[in-house]
């Protein structure tokens, strides 16, 4: 793709976004898409080598899925949930060897029919902070279970503390340095089953 189509796209997103954001701010959780340098760092935690499909909440425009596609992750691997009907749109035709199904990330289990163990890498780009902490310790539960023993919960937040808490015995959380070449600078936040 060309450098002007590259920009030309980027200010299309943009306005998207900030279009979806004024229309549901809970659900779409930002204002325009995250920058490269965040996309980069989830891309890199990621575990493409554990048998088992990629998971992506809240891929909003893409740009996290052209970052796993970058790392080297097959399309077809990768099965997105997003709650909006205008991104999921521009999700099918930007991606159509992946999965990209209309729904409630929250409900993970009940959006998608997957056997416990069957995803090797949960990739959420998902407003957590916009839910209360029992709604965001039930999707990390229900991502915990469909996870393939080990395998990573990565999560990005703008936030000093993380967006679930560790639980002893269920999982734990590890934070990146902060990712300053972002705007708001942010953290990566790599949650494991315990």
């Amino acid at each position: 793709m060309s450098t002007a189509r590259r920009i030309t796209r980027r200010i299309v997103d943009q306005g998207r976004f900030l279009r979806n954001w004024a229309s549901s701010p809970l659900t779409t959780g930002a204002v325009a898409p995250s920058g490269p340098a965040l996309t980069k760092a989830m891309a890199a935690a990621a575990e493409p080598e554990r048998g088992g499909i990629i998971l992506e909440l809240g891929p909003g425009t893409g740009v996290m899925t052209e970052a796993l596609i970058a790392r080297g992750i097959d399309e077809s691997r990768i099965v997105m949930i997003e709650y909006s009907a205008d991104f999921c749109h521009l999700l099918r035709r930007r991606f159509p060897r992946a999965q990209v199904v209309q729904g409630d990330a929250y409900h993970v289990k009940k959006t998608l029919d997957l056997p416990n163990g069957s995803v090797a890498s949960v990739i959420s780009s998902l407003p957590l902070f916009t839910r209360p902490l029992e709604a965001r310790r039930g999707l990390m539960h229900d991502c915990i279970d469909l996870l393939v023993r080990g395998a990573p919960f990565i999560q990005f937040s703008y936030a000093l503390v993380p967006p679930v808490p560790a639980e002893a015995g269920r999982f734990t959380t590890r934070p990146s340095p902060w990712i300053l070449r972002n705007v708001p600078p942010a953290r990566v936040w790599t949650y494991r089953s315990a």
